[in-house]
């Protein structure tokens, strides 16, 4: 029996980033899962702050070379892969000189967000799309975490729905706290218009007249955990009211033994 696979794709991670509760959860979780017997994948954004030298990555040569359409115009997508320290897990890196290649990740020296971090987004999440089917590996489960992934769901089912990579993939989504929706303008509804896709299909991105990446993606995903403890309110009621698989908030001793069992329920259906 061959084994499962769960590709992750996360925009942060330790060791190479230490932003947010994201990165300490997801640096324990891709490795715990391979050691319970599934093969494993982690995709993630190539800040400018990760030091390629010390965490010795280098370019996938194979996987390079597309570019990606972002507000009609191209962008290269360079690949590049690392070795979790410690472990025989690979990271693969999606770069780009113009959206990363930079001193900060998602705000400025002065602390203000990029003006470019929804181009930034749609980039790595078309990017995250197109690099699977370039792997020519099919993951049975692809679990989402961080805002920067929020497309993710949303292009899954929709411009990649026919394609054969994912005919049995499941999607997981990872609903975290996030205030960078804030800084977007309504350039959104038409910047992540990938492909053939309908302006009415990211409708379910918007509540209250503003801009809510977590409902949309709940709204695509087959199933959601709750990352974060503080979520607003419309989040937590789509999250209840979507007649999905859900598991809520656990802590940091449970998680792991919990999201495995939790995959595995997934898998099984």
């Amino acid at each position: 029996m061959s084994k499962k696979r769960v590709l992750f794709i996360t925009q942060e991670m330790n060791p190479y980033t230490t932003i947010s509760e994201i990165s300490e959860i997801v640096a324990k979780l891709p490795q715990f899962t391979q050691e319970k017997g599934m093969e494993i994948r982690v995709l993630m954004p190539k800040y400018g702050v990760i030091n390629e030298r010390r965490h010795r990555l280098h370019e996938v040569v194979r996987l390079s070379g597309m570019n990606i359409i972002v507000d009609d115009d191209d962008f290269p997508l360079i690949i590049k892969v690392a070795s979790l320290p410690g472990s025989r897990l690979q990271v693969y890196f999606l770069d780009n000189e113009e959206f990363f290649k930079r001193k900060f990740v998602f705000d400025d020296e002065d602390e203000k967000p990029f003006e470019d971090n929804l181009d930034r987004m749609v980039f790595f999440c078309k990017g995250a799309m197109e690099t699977v089917k370039k792997f020519g590996w099919a993951p049975d489960l692809i679990h989402c975490h961080g805002w920067m992934t929020s497309l993710v769901p949303l292009y899954l089912k929709t411009v990649y729905k026919d394609e054969p990579i994912f005919d049995h993939s499941k999607l997981i989504y990872s609903s975290y706290s996030n205030d960078y929706e804030k800084t977007f303008s309504d350039a959104f509804f038409t910047k992540a218009l990938i492909n053939n896709l309908e302006a009415e299909q990211l409708d379910v991105y918007k509540h209250g007249g503003k801009i809510s990446l977590n409902a949309g993606a709940i709204t695509y995903a087959d199933a959601v955990i709750q990352g974060s403890k503080k979520l607003k309110k419309n989040v937590l009621d789509l999250t209840e009211q979507r007649d999905i698989p859900k598991l809520p908030l656990q802590s940091a001793e449970e998680y792991l033994e919990a999201y495995i069992e939790f995959y595995q329920s997934m898998m099984e259906e």
